[in-house]
């Protein structure tokens, strides 16, 4: 017997393979679509650990783990403080993240 874990990593490989939205995936498949964006987001959310900082600082130091038995994504979602959200198909560069970081909050 398949686990619920299993039967949802093979639906989202499916997707992925598809190169299709999960909305559309489900669509085509019979399947409802939120279980399949609930086990998108929990199979594919970092490990994040928190290092404590210097009292009064600014910045937080963190350490992103890929989660585990996770297909790495090359692909981008930023979500700027305004709510706006970024979907990009790429990893940006360093650069152009630090400019984007800039401009959302009035600088050059």
């Amino acid at each position: 017997m398949k686990s619920v874990k299993k039967y949802w990593e093979e639906h989202l490989s499916a997707a992925q393979s598809e190169g299709c939205s999960l909305s559309g995936y489900a669509k085509k498949h019979g399947l409802s679509v939120k279980p399949l964006h609930y086990w998108h987001n929990k199979l594919n959310k970092p490990v994040v650990e928190r290092i404590e900082t210097s009292e009064g600082s600014k910045f937080v130091k963190l350490r992103v783990a890929q989660a585990v038995g996770v297909q790495e994504s090359r692909s981008c979602s930023l979500v700027l403080p305004s709510g706006t959200r970024l979907e990009l198909s790429s990893l940006p560069e360093l650069e152009w993240l630090a400019a984007l970081g800039r401009a959302a909050q009035g600088g050059d």
